[in-house]
Parts: C-alpha cells; sequence; structure tokens
C-alpha cells in the first residue's frame, strides 16, 4: 500500500537534504523545528554549506538537540567562529516534543532530520521526521518499486 505523501513545508532555499533517510527510513510523522545558531553558522548556511547526512535528533528532559550536523567553520570568521559539530538547540512547542518523546519511546522510532532550509521571512529551519528503520527486504522492496515507476515514465514516454 503506498503511503501518504507527507505535509510540504513553506521552504524558500534548502541548504542541507538528508536524501538517504526515505531510503533507510519509513518516515511516519513530520515537524518543523527552528534552530538555534551563532552567526558565524547562519553565514556558512547562506553559502550552502552543511551537511545533515549522518545526523539524528535527540530528546533530553525538555528539550531537543540536533546531534552530529555538520555545518563547517565560516571561511571569513575570526577567533569567534564556531564548532563545525557541535549541538544545536532546536526550537519546538511543548506539545510537539510531547508527541516526539511518545513516538521515540515506541520500539524502533527515532528523530531523522530530512532537511535545513531558509524559509520565506529567511529564518533557519530544520524538517524533522518521526522514523522507524527499514529492514533489508524493506529497501530492496523500495529499490524495485523505485525501478518500476522509472520504467513507467520511459514506457509512457516512448509511447505517446
Amino acid at each position: 500500500m503506498a503511503r501518504p505523501r507527507p505535509q510540504e513545508f513553506n521552504k524558500k532555499k534548502v541548504v542541507a537534504e538528508n536524501r538517504r533517510a526515505r531510503y533507510e527510513y519509513f518516515l511516519e510523522q513530520f515537524f518543523e523545528a527552528g534552530i538555534a545558531l551563532t552567526g558565524t553558522e547562519v553565514k556558512s548556511l547562506r553559502f550552502g554549506e552543511g551537511s545533515i547526512a549522518e545526523s539524528y535528533a535527540e530528546i533530553k528532559g525538555d528539550q531537543v538537540n540536533l546531534i552530529n550536523a555538520n555545518i563547517p567553520e565560516f571561511s571569513h570568521g575570526n577567533r569567534f567562529n564556531h564548532e563545525p559539530k557541535r549541538p544545536r538547540k532546536l526550537l519546538l512547542h511543548a506539545k510537539e516534543i510531547d508527541k516526539m518523546r511518545n513516538g521515540v519511546s515506541r520500539e524502533g522510532m527515532t528523530l531523522i532530520p530530512l532537511s535545513i532550509y531558509f524559509n520565506e521571512r529567511g529564518r533557519a529551519k530544520v524538517e524533522l521526521a518521526l522514523a522507524k528503520g527499514k529492514k533489508l527486504h524493506d529497501k530492496r522492496e523500495t529499490a524495485k518499486e523505485r525501478d518500476w515507476k522509472r520504467e513507467q515514465g520511459r514506457l509512457l514516454r516512448d509511447r505517446g
């Protein structure tokens, strides 16, 4: 059965994207979170630098942190430059944090960042998903389905 499409947030400029997340995980629930950044981190992101390929979100107490996200040091920064892989606080409502905590407490669920982007107001945001890891046979099924969709497109394009 096909999964429903996730809700789209108002993204203006996508800076970093975790493309493997949709292949590695079943994405259940989506959240949009602000991210607490220093000045040089914002400048690095505006230049399109940053990676969230190996990152995840962690709930500690009543706050959520983005762990292992790499935002490289700003090239024109001075002695006040930031650490590239420091934990970054995510800005969420208490109800959203409770939903996340309830989801993570279930078996095999984790918080995965899907993208970092700037919204229409110029604020840096993170799109998070509550996800469950796929087994090897699920990944094979996903690849088979993707290949079939590609082949369908080729056949339809060739016929008409």
